[in-house]
């Protein structure tokens, strides 16, 4: 439990040691003890030490309890209040308890009260601190998880193949409008090192979100980066696409700058609903490859204007293919990670078996969520996590028993198991045979 501040504020001395004695004696090691001798004092030592909890004498002389209440209740809003009164003062805490006091103590103050009273706000304040721990928690896997999903949004407003998706969904999750919008798409040069690659999808991607944050940013596919952008139709439409073109500049100058590497930018034109985002981004990949005299960025109205006809339906299919099999070398690649990371987990579970070993401590190690770990796990290797784990214990207990030197209590052990009987029961059931058949059979 951590060290709490307790602020005690009272004109009489005798009061406020009263009570501390009987903090510390009763709550040895939980507070850490701050006195006030009147209001103004409560209210300067609030400020400096930022109490948690607050005994609040009602009637002190110049500035009363309750101003102080009030007082310190604006800057500290989460400090829990409990008013000390007499009796006379009762309509006090009444008003006091309006003002969002906690509890109130009778003068002269009973022991138990007192430490029940705190008892009970400490247990609130160690359960306020463990949901804002989770909470951050959350928020940490939620940053984690944000990018692969708008990764996912991206592929399926770029291609229609991907199965078993919803992209309302998923936008609906994203806060991304499916309504309207267009597409911008950065392409590199070929054949990008797959370091450099990480550093492009970061830079990109934080210059993206510093920009509009409402953003969707795809991962680097091939050579190309693809960036979806809400966009509102009617008058505005035109001034917003000028300052995509000047945010599009701007991400070129910055690649140049910072990862040393040509970049050029193609943006395609707004368009209504997920059909026209995936038009957009096709237009984007055609803008993207156009290299016009003295630019980096070029919309696809321009290439409209500029060349007969612009984007002709063989092109745009030309690209689609392209994309398709973009696609095709990330789902081989993810498949590709999937058995890397069983790899890894199957041979960290093979130096471990024969210690207590869980599901979550392996899905930790390669930082997998263990549901998901157990359900690659069976579709990959055929079998559950705790069939592995048997298997490998009981192949590895008929190898020591093989051998003769140990007892059959200490190849249960060995192998990982605490208890013989369940060892026995174990064994028999995955070799048909009880460990002492086993062994007398001569194995």
């Amino acid at each position: 439990m951590s060290m709490y501040r307790l602020l005690i504020a009272d004109d009489e001395a005798l009061e406020r040691e009263g009570l501390e004695w009987i903090v510390r004696q009763m709550m040895p090691g939980v507070f850490e003890v701050i006195h006030a001798e009147n209001g103004r004092l409560a209210i300067e030592r609030a400020e400096e030490h930022r109490p948690h909890i607050i005994l609040m004498d009602v009637n002190m002389p110049g500035i009363q309890g309750l101003e102080a209440l009030r007082e310190i209740k604006q800057r500290l809003p989460h400090a829990k209040f409990v008013l000390v009164t007499a009796y006379d003062y009762f309509s006090y805490a009444k008003e006091a308890l309006l003002l969002g006091a906690r509890d109130y103590i009778v003068k002269p103050a009973k022991r138990t009260q007192v430490v029940e009273t705190l008892q009970s706000l400490v247990g609130e304040l160690e359960l306020e601190k463990r949901k804002r721990a989770e909470e951050l928690g959350l928020r940490h896997q939620v940053s984690r998880l944000l990018p692969l999903a708008e990764n996912e949004l991206a592929l399926m407003l770029m291609v229609d193949q991907v199965a078993e998706a919803d992209s309302t969904q998923l936008a609906g999750w994203l806060d991304f409008p499916l309504d309207g919008g267009c597409a911008l798409v950065a392409a590199f040069p070929e054949g990008i090192p797959a370091p450099d690659q990480k550093r492009i999808y970061d830079t990109v991607r934080t210059f993206a979100k510093s920009s509009a944050p409402d953003c969707i940013v795809s991962s680097l596919i091939d050579r190309h980066m693809a960036v979806f952008l809400p966009l509102p139709s009617g008058p505005r439409e035109e001034a917003r696409m000028a300052d995509i073109r000047r945010t599009a500049e701007q991400l070129c100058s910055l690649v140049e700058r910072q990862l040393g590497l040509p970049v050029s930018v193609g943006i395609g034109s707004a368009g209504l609903g997920e059909e026209g985002l995936r038009r957009s981004y096709f237009q984007a990949v055609l803008a993207s490859a156009y290299e016009g005299p003295g630019t980096r960025v070029c919309r696809f109205e321009e290439l409209q204007q500029g060349t007969a006809g612009g984007g002709s339906p063989n092109e745009d299919a030309l690209h689609r293919s392209y994309v398709v099999s973009a696609l095709h070398r990330i789902r081989e690649e993810r498949e590709q990670q999937t058995l890397s990371v069983l790899d890894r987990a199957k041979s960290y579970i093979r130096e471990r078996f024969t210690e207590e070993l869980s599901l979550e401590e392996v899905a930790d190690h390669v930082h997998l969520n263990p549901h998901y770990l157990s359900k690659i796990f069976k579709q990959g290797t055929g079998e559950t996590f705790i069939d592995f784990v048997t298997r490998l214990r009981i192949d590895k207990a008929k190898a020591l028993m093989a051998s003769q030197q140990l007892s059959l209590k200490e190849v249960c052990f060995e192998v990982g198991y605490k208890d013989p009987n369940y060892f026995s029961r174990v064994f028999k059931k995955v070799t048909g045979v009880t460990p002492t058949e086993y062994r007398s059979g001569g194995g």
